[in-house]
């Protein structure tokens, strides 16, 4: 369950970057609506799974990242609720700028939790 965690999230984070290089072209048009959609559905099923395997046997305990994974789902949902944020002010970059601050660091959390723990 951890692995698809993972591998799903790690979709939603590639495709971010993709629509951050894009947004960031100088007199690019905005990325299409539909792919920040799509970004954000895989986000929320990522999230959703690891959710799930957050409910399994406790794991990282031995090696000091136990809570690195509610640490991650956390943080998680804060870059959901910014990235509705971002839907609603239409790509404002203020606000892509705290999604990405909390999608990247609960990333790192999560790599660091499922490969040590």
């Amino acid at each position: 369950m951890i692995a698809i965690a993972v591998w799903v999230l790690t979709a939603a984070v590639a495709a971010g970057s993709v629509l951050a290089a894009w947004h960031m072209r100088d007199g690019a048009s905005r990325p299409p609506r539909l792919a920040g959609i799509a970004h954000g559905v895989a986000g929320a099923v990522g999230l959703g799974v690891l959710i799930l395997a957050l409910q399994g046997p406790p794991r990282g305990v031995a090696t000091g990242v136990a809570a690195f994974g509610p640490a991650a789902a956390a943080l998680f949902g804060m870059a959901l609720l910014t990235g509705l944020v971002v839907l609603a002010l239409r790509g404002k970059a203020l606000p892509i700028a705290i999604h990405a601050g909390f999608a990247i660091t609960g990333y790192v959390l999560l790599l660091a939790w499922s490969s040590l723990g």
